[in-house]
Parts: C-alpha cells; sequence; structure tokens
C-alpha cells in the first residue's frame, strides 16, 4: 500500500471541574515534535477555576463552553469545531508525551488504510507509574478486531480517529454515562474501520486510586447495555455471537459479585443473601465460591478482608485493575 499524505491533528478535550490539571493536558498538546494544527477544548459547565486555567493559553488554543452535558457531549461538541483530518481525543487529567503526534502521523501515513491510531501509555495511580497500558494480560489484537472489540474494550481512550469517520458514525451516545467510549469503537470497527497500534508509551494515562469505587455497579450496568445494543447488529456471525454470549455472561457474573460486595456495607441476611447467589450461581470459578461462602459464614470478617483489598485498587477498564 502507497503511503498517505501526512495528516493533520486537532487535539479535542472535555474538561470538567478540570483546574488542578487541564493546564499541563493542554501544554502537552501544544509542546508536540509534530505540531497539531489546533488544541479545542470544551468546558462542560465547570465552575471551579478551568475558566481561568484555560484563559491563561490565549489564542494558543480554542475554548467552547457550554452547559454541563457530559464528558460525551463535550467531546462531540469539539469535534464538531475540529478541521484536522483526525481527532485525537486527551482527558483533561491526562498527557501526552512530546512525540505522540509524531508518531501517530507515522503510523497515519504508512497505513492509510486505519481509521484508529493509538499508542501504547503508561498508567498512573495517584502520580505513581504503574505499568504500561497494553502488556500480556491485556494485549492489542492485531487480527479479528470485530470479536476483540465485543470481548473488551482494547482502545485506549486516548486515541486519534479520523474526522470525517468519527462525524458519520454520529460520535458518542450522550445516553451512556458510563462505556460510551467502547460502544462508539464497537459501531467504529463494526462499521469497517481498523485499529493501529504504535507499541511506545508515549503518553501518561492518569488515575487515582478509587476514583470509580463509587460507581462500580453502574459502570458494569453500563458495560452489560453496550453488549446488548450489540446484540442487536444483524451483521455478527456465529463465532461473533458467542464471543457476545460469553462477555455478556462474564459481565452477569461481574455485577453480581459487585452487587454482593455493596451488600457488605448493610451486613447480615442481605450480605448473606447476595453471596448464596454465587455460591449456587452459574459460571464462577472455585476461588470465587470459596470466598463467597466465607461471606455468607461471616460477612463481618469479609467486609473488613474487602475494605483491605480495596484500598489502592484503580479500574481501568472492561474488568481491568491495577493497584
Amino acid at each position: 500500500m502507497p503511503p498517505g499524505p501526512e495528516p493533520t491533528f486537532s487535539v479535542v478535550v472535555a474538561a470538567y471541574q478540570a483546574e488542578s490539571t487541564v493546564s499541563e493536558a493542554v501544554k502537552s498538546a501544544l509542546q508536540q515534535t509534530y505540531p497539531a494544527l489546533e488544541v479545542i477544548v470544551c468546558d462542560d459547565g465547570s465552575t471551579d477555576g478551568t475558566a481561568d486555567a484555560l484563559t491563561s493559553f490565549g489564542d494558543a488554543i480554542t475554548v467552547i463552553r457550554q452547559d454541563n452535558r457530559g464528558e460525551s457531549a463535550a467531546k462531540n461538541r469539539a469535534v464538531g469545531q475540529a478541521r484536522g483530518d483526525y481527532v485525537v481525543v486527551l482527558d483533561a487529567d491526562d498527557v501526552f508525551l512530546p512525540r505522540r503526534l509524531e508518531a501517530l502521523a507515522w503510523l497515519a501515513t504508512r497505513h492509510p488504510d486505519l481509521d484508529v491510531l493509538v499508542t501504547d501509555a503508561v498508567v498512573e495511580a495517584d502520580g505513581e507509574p504503574m505499568r504500561r497500558a497494553y502488556h500480556p494480560g491485556w494485549p492489542f489484537p492485531t487480527t479479528d478486531q470485530r470479536a476483540a472489540i465485543l470481548d473488551r474494550n482494547f482502545v485506549l481512550g486516548l486515541c486519534a480517529v479520523r474526522r470525517r469517520v468519527w462525524v458519520d458514525a454520529g460520535g458518542f451516545d450522550p445516553q451512556l454515562a458510563y462505556a460510551a467510549d467502547w460502544e462508539f469503537w464497537q459501531r467504529l470497527i463494526f462499521r469497517g474501520s481498523r485499529v493501529g497500534l504504535v507499541d511506545e508509551p508515549l503518553a501518561r494515562y492518569r488515575l487515582t486510586r478509587g476514583t470509580l469505587s463509587s460507581h462500580r455497579i453502574h459502570l458494569v450496568q453500563a458495560r452489560l447495555e453496550v453488549l446488548s445494543r450489540a446484540g442487536r447488529w444483524d451483521s455478527l456471525s456465529p463465532e461473533e455471537r458467542a464471543v457476545l454470549t460469553w462477555a455478556i455472561g462474564r459481565e452477569r457474573r461481574n455485577l453480581a459479585h459487585r452487587m454482593a460486595n455493596e451488600s457488605l456495607d448493610r451486613g447480615g441476611w442481605p450480605a448473606r443473601r447476595e453471596f448464596a447467589k454465587i455460591v449456587l450461581g452459574r459460571g464462577f470459578g472455585l476461588r470465587t465460591r470459596l470466598g463467597a461462602l466465607f461471606a455468607v459464614a461471616s460477612p463481618a470478617l469479609a467486609a473488613r478482608r474487602r475494605r483491605g483489598r480495596a484500598d489502592g485498587m484503580v479500574e481501568i477498564g472492561a474488568g481491568l485493575r491495577v493497584r
């Protein structure tokens, strides 16, 4: 395949209550060795000092302000103002390393058939580097990406997407408070897009320990909704439907486990009832059943052990956690 033309990039940032992080994120976009065509920030109704932080950049960036409508709507709004060949997502609490756009441009010119481009990243928890985003336990699939995206969200959110492809597909669904990115990548891939990776850690993917601890049940419920939507597609092959069925079963077990863990806060019979469902349920492994049996016998001790294990746990994606 002949190389494609050098691409232009519009970096898009959705910012909400991001006064402590957005400046560093924007600076990282402006300090690229391969300059962005533009940096567009959508301030999604922030009431803290986010607006002041953005004003300090003057004409170097484009700032859009709107009432709070959620991250998906803010990203879509920024993309709607973009002019680049690709839009590159940068979350307001993450950072690009200086050569990230250069690497994405290298990939785009050598593989003009790709619509979605990613690089690896260093995952940080409270500023402490933990590991790379892609690793043997969470690989990047180079073949059969249709089945892979049904199984798990392998697309790192800090990706570049061909702008016309984003717009034609309709962008993120604002109705999904969680897992909207996974649903969007599924739509893109099943519309024919392919994803490519530069296997170098060229971003800092920064998380806070316990960031999603209060939303874990809602997160799994959203993943089940995403998988349910995928099940309505007529284009699924029998093999893909088998992957989808397995993924739905995994997330249902995940939901049961999380609901049981949440019930430990109430203790007593509510906790025993939820963990009994795991002991008697289908598809759970022996270790999970034994842990559930322990919780049935002593919810108080199980709650104490859960609190100790939860300290320092960070959730990254569909079923992926690090300490």
